[in-house]
């Protein structure tokens, strides 16, 4: 399967999800206060951090190494299963420090709740990786579909309830236990109660790695939600995280169709680097284009785009959503850096750029909480790390990784440069008003729109577009 059939399957299931996220997040933005989803943000991203620890890198391991047997499959499942138990049980008990940190005894019933999550959620981490090593694109997509259909007409039963936070936890809960069954019963690996650890050491090396990005990734995504809860509130949490989780929709949802599927593709090509450049340059190019119409209207339109997915009630959320805009473009153009250094096998210097980018992100967030000590200084802050992160990662791929000269990189996004001069010009001359939210968001998509395609034109990436959406 190729990168383009195996994108088209995997942006059926990734939109169509799209539009059912857009469709809850509406209504329970207007059942659920900021305050519910901050404290739901604060036990997240420690479950998130125990989640990272069971994975151990195994997923992307499974897909690169094309000589595991069936009985490496089992071991390296089994090894998983005990060590999501562990974890899981190492959280739960871990729900109560939380709670003494953020002062706060829901965190302990939140905690517990989450524990479930955090094993199912790790129970998973081989069959996905099956999965993508097979190529099952289409499984994947009705999957994603059909469980998050089923947790979202729960989560809103329940909101309507009045369970409020603990509606979000259930629905984490259950979108991990219904996509482990559906992943089992497809991939159907089998336990043994003893594992041979000569399966485990066939991808430790390439695993280990990997699982040292995933850790120090982490930290670089997820402190300034910590520090937001301990140090300004649940509640300018749960503002800062509605606009950082908006910010990533175009970031996660146009790079999500093609990110996912390269590395089982490209794995391929291991051997053949150029093959791999090649493929790579088209694709983030692309990215580079889609984001010079998506970046420019998320700033715009900030508050209009709040204002209707939302409601009016989470204006605070705007200045952040439109400060954190300014990241989405090297975000975009950054997403699937990570899949071209797995797939070239050099997860160590995966490692290394990852790790950079961490003490880039953890200065800028320090800076936004304890010097700005407000959420629209720490969503600045966090733009402009990842800014930085756009120079580093490409610097240690195509200079480190690819071994090519930066200077002719660099020479094929003058077209690029180009589009984003006139994009900003076309936001700061912006000159209609509409009082009504819906027609000043449509006008604003449309006088961009017009200034994009000029700037396609004058630069002649046009073509670029043609020859992609032909094929």
């Amino acid at each position: 399967m190729d990168i383009k059939k195996a994108a088209l399957i995997n942006a059926a299931g990734k939109y169509s999800k799209i539009i059912l996220s857009l469709v809850l997040n509406a209504i329970l933005a207007r059942i659920l206060s900021a305050e519910d989803y901050g404290i739901v943000a604060v036990i997240t991203v420690f479950s998130t951090f125990f989640t990272t620890f069971s994975d151990m890198g195994f997923g992307p391991a499974i897909v690169q190494n094309k000589e595991l047997t069936d009985n490496d499959i089992n071991n390296i499942y089994s090894f998983t299963v005990y060590i999501s138990l562990v974890l899981m049980l190492i959280f739960a008990v871990c729900s109560f420090p939380i709670s003494a940190f953020y002062e706060d005894q829901v965190y302990i019933s939140l905690g517990g709740m989450l524990s479930v999550s955090l094993l199912f959620n790790a129970l998973n981490m081989v069959p996905n990786g099956l999965l993508n090593r097979d190529k099952k694109f289409v499984s994947i997509a009705l999957r994603t579909v059909v469980v998050y259909v089923g947790s979202a007409v729960i989560t809103i039963v329940l909101a309507f309830m009045g369970l409020r936070y603990y509606a979000l936890a259930i629905q984490a809960i259950l979108s991990a236990l219904f996509t482990f069954v559906w992943n089992f019963a497809t991939t159907k690996p089998q336990f043994k109660i003893s594992v041979e650890m000569k399966s485990i050491k066939k991808v430790i090396n390439y695993s280990g790695y990997q699982f040292a990005f995933n850790v120090v990734n982490y930290f670089s995504r997820n402190l300034d939600n910590v520090l937001t809860g301990k140090f300004m509130g649940n509640a300018e949490l749960g503002y800062y995280n509605k606009a950082y989780t908006l910010m990533l929709y175009p970031v996660n949802n146009l790079t999500g169709v093609i990110s996912p599927v390269l590395h089982p593709i490209l794995s391929d090509y291991q051997k053949q680097i150029d093959i791999i450049y090649r493929k790579y340059m088209k694709i983030v190019k692309f990215l580079a284009c889609l984001g010079l119409y998506v970046a420019p209207f998320c700033f715009l339109a900030a508050n209009e785009i709040i204002n209707i997915l939302y409601g009016a009630n989470w204006t605070n959320s705007a200045i952040c959503f439109r400060l954190l805009s300014i990241a989405i473009i090297p975000q975009m153009m950054n997403s699937s850096a990570g899949v071209i250094f797995q797939a070239i096998g050099n997860t160590k210097l995966l490692f290394i750029n990852s790790s950079i980018n961490t003490v880039v992100t953890v200065i800028a967030i320090c800076i936004g909480v304890f010097v700005g000590k407000n959420i629209h200084s720490l969503a600045l802050c966090v733009a402009i790390a990842y800014l930085c992160h756009f120079f580093t990662v490409f610097i240690m791929l195509i200079k480190m990784a690819f071994k090519y000269k930066i200077s002719l990189f660099a020479r094929e996004f003058l077209p690029e440069i180009a589009i984003l001069v006139i994009m900003i010009i076309a936001v700061y001359i912006y000159p209609l008003r509409s009082e009504k939210v819906i027609i000043s968001a449509l006008f604003k998509g449309i006088y961009l729109g017009v200034f994009y395609i000029v700037a396609l034109f004058v630069s002649r990436e046009y073509k670029l577009f043609i020859s992609i959406l032909k094929k």
